[in-house]
């Protein structure tokens, strides 16, 4: 028996896929959340073979979640489903060690396939989602400019930023400055939406 849990915040979608996988075969839904962060925490006290989280949750998203679930319980096989398969967000899933990657347009008997694919150990991503991946531009920031970035995604000010990444306030306003302009935006808060619409963040 395949143990899963299922991590969506649209309830009517999470119901649909919780009777969907209770009528296969060998699959037992465990628990079903609407946050990443009670994802990981049910996952964490659960231990389940394969934990299904979507992209776009409240507390973490789908891929913060996965990367915690990555470093905390190595032994949970990861999926993301999302109706945003941004070829940035697969390379951060494939980067977290998601196993399977797949839209929400994809048929519902393949979210099962994908389930037992990746509880085997093998991967699954969807076709054209890695088609896109290889066609995407690569991002133009360095590992420094993203982290500044996503310590000012929630508005931040630059000294309470560069408290948190052990930096100076201007080395701080330095890479803010340098992502503004590699990404072509007015601003950083506009930056900020520019990487997470590329999947960069």
């Amino acid at each position: 028996m395949i143990r899963v849990l299922l991590a969506d915040d649209h309830l009517l979608i999470r119901e649909a896929l919780v009777l969907l996988l209770e009528t296969e075969d060998g699959i037992e839904v465990v628990a079903d959340v609407g946050r990443g962060d009670e994802a990981v925490e049910r996952a964490l006290r659960l231990a389940p073979d394969v934990a299904v989280l979507d992209i776009d949750m409240p507390g973490l998203d789908g891929l913060a979640a996965a990367e915690r679930l990555a470093r905390e319980l190595p032994g949970c096989r990861l999926v993301i489903v999302t109706a945003h398969g941004r070829p940035g967000n697969l390379r951060r899933a494939m980067a977290a060690g998601v196993r399977g990657f797949l839209g929400k347009d994809a048929p519902g008997a393949r979210l099962a396939e994908v389930i037992r694919q990746v509880a085997d150990g093998a991967r699954y991503i969807d076709p054209q989602l890695a088609a896109d991946a290889l066609a995407a531009e690569e991002c133009p920031l360095t590992p420094r400019e993203l982290d500044t970035l996503r310590a000012a995604a929630d508005g931040a000010p630059v000294a309470r930023i560069a408290r948190g990444l052990g930096l100076s306030e201007g080395t701080v306003r330095n890479y803010l400055s340098a992502a503004v302009t590699k990404l072509g935006t007015d601003n950083r808060h506009a930056a900020v939406r520019a990487a997470r619409d590329r999947g960069w963040l």
